[in-house]
C-alpha cells in the first residue's frame, strides 16, 4: 500500500473515530433532569429485535438500524396512545443501546421522537432496568419531577464547584461517590418553591409547606 494511500486511511479512520466520539458525547444527566428532557417517559418490556434499514444517507448507502418492539406498561410521558417500537443505532459505536429482547426484563425508558412520530433512543438517554430504580425514582415519574422542569440540575465535575442561579441544583454524586448513580440520583428532587428557586428534597412523600415556603437568603 503506497505512503499516500496510508495516510488517506488513517485520516479516514480517525475522521470516523472523531465522527463516531462526537455522535455519543455527552454528559450524564440527573435522572429527574432526563426525564425533563426527553419527549417520552415510559415503563416497558422489550419482545423482539431486529435490523431495519430506514432510508439512504447523503451517498446512497442504507441507513440501518436496530428495532425493539416493546410491549408498554405505563406511560409517564409522552403522546396520547400505547407506543410499540423504539429504534437505536445497530452498534454501541453509533450510539445504540443494548436491551434484551426476551420479554423478561423491564426497562424505564427515556427518549424524543423524530420529525415523522418515530421514538429513537441512544446511550445519552436514561435507559435502566426497572428493578434497579429506587423507590423514591418510581415515585417521582410523573407529577414530582415534573415539578422540577423548570429547575435544572447540573453536575460537579470537579472540586470546587457552584451553581450560578438560584433555580440549580448542584449534582455531587460523581466527585462524591465516584458513581451517577448515587444518593441525589436514587434519593433526591430538585424542586422550585414557592419563591422560585430550586433545592434538593428527599423522600418518596410529597414536599411540606414548610419545605415549599422556604425562601433562601
Amino acid at each position: 500500500m503506497s505512503r499516500s494511500r496510508c495516510v488517506a486511511l488513517l485520516l479516514l479512520v480517525l475522521c470516523g473515530a472523531a465522527e463516531f466520539a462526537e455522535a455519543c458525547s455527552c454528559s450524564p444527566e440527573h435522572p429527574q433532569q432526563a426525564y425533563c428532557n426527553a419527549d417520552v417517559v415510559i415503563r416497558a418490556k422489550v419482545v423482539g429485535r431486529k435490523e431495519v434499514v430506514t432510508g439512504n444517507d447523503a451517498y446512497g448507502y442504507p441507513i440501518k438500524m436496530i428495532q425493539y418492539d416493546i410491549k408498554q406498561i405505563k406511560m409517564f410521558k409522552g403522546p396520547d396512545g400505547d407506543i410499540d417500537t423504539i429504534f437505536t443505532g445497530p452498534s454501541s459505536s453509533l450510539c445504540g443501546v443494548n436491551l434484551e429482547s426476551n420479554g423478561k426484563k423491564e426497562y424505564l425508558i427515556t427518549g424524543n421522537m423524530d420529525s415523522n412520530g418515530t421514538l429513537r433512543i441512544n446511550l445519552c438517554d436514561y435507559v435502566e432496568s426497572w428493578e434497579s430504580l429506587s423507590m423514591t425514582q418510581r415515585k417521582s415519574l410523573g407529577q414530582r419531577y415534573q415539578m422540577g422542569c423548570d429547575c435544572r440540575v447540573v453536575q460537579c465535575p470537579m472540586i470546587p464547584c457552584s451553581i450560578n442561579d438560584p433555580k440549580e441544583c448542584l449534582w455531587t454524586d460523581w466527585v462524591l461517590e465516584g458513581t451517577v448513580q448515587g444518593t441525589q440520583a436514587q434519593h433526591y428532587n430538585c424542586i422550585k418553591r414557592n419563591d422560585s428557586s430550586c433545592a434538593w428534597y428527599r423522600g418518596s412523600a410529597p414536599p411540606s409547606k414548610e419545605f415549599m415556603d422556604i425562601a433562601d437568603p
